[in-house]
């Protein structure tokens, strides 16, 4: 049976076993970093903000968006349908389920997960709902769209695809799960006839779109270990292709980069994350369960900074905004660093809660927090 652990403890059992980049012995590592001074060059706005109801300890209840559109899903079942400009709300239909996904908009369609292992297809325009399908497993993470075929990766290991139109399964795969896993999940990823994927026991994959047949594969990292805490290596972060690479990072384990022709892995540094690699002006990065952020040349691949200033302080997935990196953090700050420096540039507290997700488009931001806010940010 498969375990999962509370992502929290994992985050402080690793912030006790990595503490070679503290200097100053006055610092306590096991505390959240205070603030410190900046020269402050942007001003974060707030557009709008909406309550829903229901809390997201996780970063999976994220947004999605189509056309002048954006749509979002609480954990108490309410699909919400808005004015991407205003926040107005055009419709809203609440599917009587707990959801524990984030909302996929595509091909007209809505897609979310529920507490249940089921996803269930919506109407985009209406609400209505289209089908509901058992996914073959609890679906933490986004699914990934295409115009015949929803892929969905389940907590379980299962990788299955669905007929966009009625719901019926297509095919399916399933990895080799390891005992002890960090509860989350990464979405899967479609590209041309493709769809890839990373799985809990340290691996990227690749698939036939069509058909779900396994193409090739390789291993972001190696257990290493003697127990299974020291052997959990979860690919929880979603894969990110830039060009004919795949970047891929897992925790207690690797930072990779596949080549897609090559079809194996080209490079990769000893590295940890729940969050996917960041890419913005010829450099690429992470941030690290500790909260340090640190980044490489996207050509070579040699270290280019790495920022401790915001260590221990539980910061949310990065995003790149008008070239910029930006993040949340625990005390509901909002952070924008400049990629070619490392230094911060913004600051902005906008809640008394966690941001636990943020996602980026072209005009603005979005950035969730714990207790359900959803805040269109710009600067």
């Amino acid at each position: 049976m498969k375990i999962f652990l509370n992502i929290f403890f994992f985050i402080f059992v690793s912030s006790c076993s990595s503490l070679a980049f503290w200097k100053n012995e006055e610092i306590d590592p096991t505390e959240p970093r205070e603030l410190l001074d900046f020269d402050q060059q942007v001003e974060i706005n707030i557009k709008w903000k909406k309550k829903f109801k229901g809390s997201s300890m996780l970063n999976n209840l994220t947004p999605d968006f189509s056309g002048n559109n954006l749509y979002f899903a609480d954990s108490e079942g309410t699909i919400s349908a808005l004015n991407i400009d205003t926040g107005d709300e055009i419709w809203n239909v609440n599917i009587d389920t707990e959801i524990v996904s984030g909302i996929t908009a595509g091909f007209g369609k809505l897609i979310v997960g529920d507490n249940d292992g089921n996803i269930i297809c919506l109407d985009q325009q209406s609400g209505e709902m289209l089908w509901r399908s058992f996914a073959g497993g609890e679906v933490l993470s986004k699914v990934s769209i295409d115009a015949s075929l929803i892929v969905v990766k389940t907590a379980s290991g299962f990788l299955n695809a669905f007929n966009i139109n009625n719901g019926n399964p297509d095919w399916s795969y399933r990895s080799q799960t390891p005992i002890l896993t960090v509860r989350g999940s990464s979405a899967p990823i479609i590209d041309d006839a493709f769809v890839y994927a990373t799985f809990d026991n340290g691996r990227l994959g690749a698939f036939s779109l069509k058909t779900g047949l396994p193409i090739w594969d390789g291993a972001i990292s190696y257990t290493e270990g003697v127990s299974e805490l020291e052997n959990l290596i979860d690919a929880d972060s979603t894969p990110v292709i830039e060009g004919n690479r795949i970047f891929t990072v897992n925790f207690q384990g690797n930072l990779a980069v596949f080549d897609i022709a090559q079809r194996r892995a080209v490079w990769n540094t000893s590295s940890s994350s729940f969050y996917p690699p960041f890419f913005s002006r010829g450099i690429f990065g992470i941030i690290t369960p500790e909260s340090k952020i640190s980044t490489f040349s996207s050509r070579s691949f040699v270290p280019s900074w790495e920022n401790n200033d915001y260590s221990m302080r539980n910061i949310s997935n990065p995003e790149v905004f008008k070239g910029n990196v930006i993040f949340g953090d625990f005390e509901g700050y909002i952070h924008i660093l400049d990629p070619l420096t490392g230094l911060t540039i913004g600051r902005e507290k906008i809640s008394r809660n966690r941001i636990v997700s943020i996602v980026a488009r072209t005009d603005a931001f979005y950035a969730v927090d714990e207790k359900l806010n959803l805040f269109s940010l710009d600067f």
